[in-house]
C-alpha cells in the first residue's frame, strides 16, 4: 500500500496538469469564438495555466528533498 505522502504527491501532481488542460481549453475556445486578450476565458485560462504550471513546479522542486 502507498504512502499518504506519495497519495497526495501523486493527486496534487493530477490536479495540477488538469488545472493546465482545462486552462489551454478555455484558452482555445476563447481565440476560437474571437475574444481579445482582455476576454474573461483568456484571462482566466492564462491563470490556470499559470497555477497549475506553478503547483507542479512547487511539487517538484519540493520532492528533491526528500
Amino acid at each position: 500500500m502507498p504512502e499518504p505522502r506519495d497519495v497526495h504527491h501523486a493527486a496534487t501532481s493530477v490536479m495540477s496538469a488538469v488545472m493546465v488542460v482545462l486552462g489551454v481549453a478555455m484558452l482555445v475556445s476563447t481565440l476560437a469564438r474571437g475574444g481579445g486578450p482582455l476576454a474573461l476565458g483568456t484571462i482566466l485560462g492564462v491563470m490556470f495555466v499559470a497555477v497549475g504550471a506553478g503547483r507542479i513546479f512547487i511539487a517538484r522542486s519540493g520532492s528533491q528533498d526528500r
